[in-house]
């Protein structure tokens, strides 16, 4: 499986990641989308990943100086990220206002014992907040359309995030029960929206990519 690239330029390269794909070498693979990228842009470099069962976009820095603004526009929280997800269960609120925002402000620490996992920890925990709103709930298969925001940048985070709230993504066969991870044939997460200022001009630049399970569902 390879990359799709979808835009580049002297400074970035924007990719669509297929799920099953790492984003940097494993321990049990080296194949992955960074060395792949490379092979066609031999001075792209990573300055963020995406889950390796998720699917969607990435961008990575041509250069040690782009790489280096990129970076900083990631640590500082100012890159505008979306994804879509299909979890169990209906999340929609009667007494909220159809499709509106909600947010999930839950701690999240390495579990040590269970690694690569991640845990919710009101004590040791970092700090980890996402928004996220229903976009639509199917009775037959008792799965909900979602659209999330991370605001931080957590490994996991909307996996955990959506499980502590009793909504695992179907698919996930880290974090979700035995019949949730089997009712799809991959985690049903993808990066849809990704915008940010280009390091060289400054420009607000932003980018879309459809999901590839059913947009339906």
């Amino acid at each position: 499986m390879q990359p799709e690239v979808l835009y580049a330029d002297a400074a970035i390269v924007v990719l669509n990641k297929p799920s099953g794909l790492l984003a940097v070498p494993g321990k049990t693979s080296d194949d992955c989308l960074s060395l792949q990228v490379q092979q066609q842009f031999a001075d792209a470099l990573v300055v963020h990943r995406l889950d390796m069962s998720t699917s969607g976009l990435m961008v990575m820095a041509r250069g040690l100086a782009a790489q280096r603004v990129l970076n900083a526009h990631f640590a500082e929280r100012r890159v505008h990220k979306r994804y879509l997800a299909i979890a169990h269960g209906d999340c929609r609120n009667a007494s909220t206002t159809a499709e509106e925002w909600h947010s999930i402000d839950l701690p999240i620490l390495v579990d040590w014992p269970n690694r690569p996992l991640r845990k919710i920890d009101f004590e040791a925990g970092k700090p980890s907040s996402t928004r996220w709103r229903c976009l639509g709930f199917d009775a037959a298969r008792n799965a909900s359309r979602l659209e999330l925001e991370p605001l931080t940048g957590r490994s996991h985070q909307l996996r955990v995030h959506l499980l502590a709230i009793g909504h695992p993504i179907l698919g996930d066969a880290l974090y979700a029960p035995p019949d949730i991870a089997a009712a799809a044939p991959r985690l049903l997460l993808h990066a849809t929206e990704l915008a940010f200022a280009h390091p060289i001009s400054g420009e607000w630049i932003s980018f879309q990519c459809d999901c590839d399970f059913a947009p339906e569902a």
